[in-house]
């Protein structure tokens, strides 16, 4: 599980990702901490007055939460910026890789508590895109998707689907501060979130055998 965002691991990222031990997902586990760490990765260095106004919350807490990060290694002062009236902060990596299975076994409660600020992050992202859905141009909209399909998997193939999306996506442009700049004209940014969600508890009250459900965009079959 990799985070940019969280998604399917791109193996290209490896130099520039970090591996979140238990320190790691308490200091991750705040949804302002997520947010920040996504900014700075998305534009660049930046002080905390200027992620404060794109975070919504006030300087100090910006700064707090940038502090908190620091100790913890995700970020670090830019120095060739920074002077005595404002620090400036950079991201020490690109990408945040979490092996969910064995850190569950470690330490469960963070583990679930950094899941439950991703999964608010992604809900969060995705009402931002919906209350700008009927501003887009066409083309946009056309794009737009949220569908959800429904498949009886056993753990092995359920591996299996994960690594062959991950494949799929690495053939598209990632998104990062040095592939912006030659991205050709009217590539836009666009966020793709994969949940596979495992849902145990269904197997006795269902009779009606595999089938696909549609999604807010998509068709029944």
């Amino acid at each position: 599980m990799t985070d940019r965002g969280v998604g399917p691991d791109d193996p290209k990222s490896e130099a520039a990702a970090v591996v979140l031990d238990a320190k790691g997902l308490r200091a991750l586990a705040h949804p302002v901490r997520v947010q920040a760490v996504g900014l700075l990765r998305k534009y660049g260095p930046s002080t905390a007055t200027r992620l404060a106004e794109r975070l919504g919350v006030n300087s100090g807490t910006a700064s707090y939460h940038l502090r908190q990060l620091g100790a913890a290694g995700f970020v670090e002062e830019d120095t060739e910026r920074g002077n005595a009236r404002e620090r400036w902060w950079r991201p020490v990596y690109q990408r945040t890789q979490l092996d969910a299975a064995e850190m569950a076994e470690r330490d469960p409660e963070a583990v679930l508590a950094f899941l439950q600020t991703i999964a608010a992050i992604h809900n969060l992202s995705a009402q931002r895109t919906l209350n700008e859905f009927q501003t887009m141009p066409r083309e946009w909209r056309d794009s737009f998707d949220m569908s959800d399909y429904v498949l009886w998997l056993t753990p092995t193939e359920t591996i299996a689907l994960r690594a062959e999306l991950g494949e799929v996506i690495a053939r598209y442009r990632q998104e990062s501060l040095e592939t912006a700049a030659d991205t050709p004209e009217g590539a836009e940014r666009v966020s793709l979130v994969v949940h596979i969600l495992p849902e145990l508890d269904v197997r006795a009250a269902s009779e009606a055998g595999p089938r696909k459900a549609s999604g807010l965009m998509g068709q029944e079959d």
